[in-house]
């Protein structure tokens, strides 16, 4: 069982980013995908979620009208495209999938990939 980020780096304010998460060794259509994330000093926060059947979505509210999650389910592939980057948003952006089966919770996390938002 593998998720693996990429597409982070040093963007200036105002700038965009792609982030990728590939799933591997599971079943990811299954699986709810979440982006998380995590700055110095601070607790990990969700920045946003997008369900495994509908794929419906929902964005912390300082994200929301920047950042858009996707899923490709044939790729096993999960996607934050981020916009109108501010220096806030600097942070590691992790990548889980989760579910919740016969009553246990199943997470999987990635490793992390780092952004950075300084001129």
């Amino acid at each position: 069982v593998q998720l693996v980020e990429s597409g982070g780096g040093l963007v200036q304010p105002g700038g965009s980013l792609r982030l990728s998460c590939a799933a591997s060794g599971f079943t990811f259509s299954s699986y709810t995908a979440s982006w998380y994330r995590q700055a110095p000093g601070k607790e990990r926060e969700l920045v946003s979620t997008i369900t495994s059947a509908t794929s419906s979505t929902n964005y912390a509210d300082s994200v929301k009208g920047r950042f858009t999650i996707s899923r490709d389910n044939a790729k096993n592939m999960v996607y934050l495209q981020m916009n109108s980057l501010k220096p806030e948003d600097t942070a590691v952006y992790y990548c889980k999938a989760a579910r919740l089966l016969y009553g246990r919770i199943e997470n999987y996390w990635g490793q992390g990939t780092q952004v950075t938002v300084s001129s």
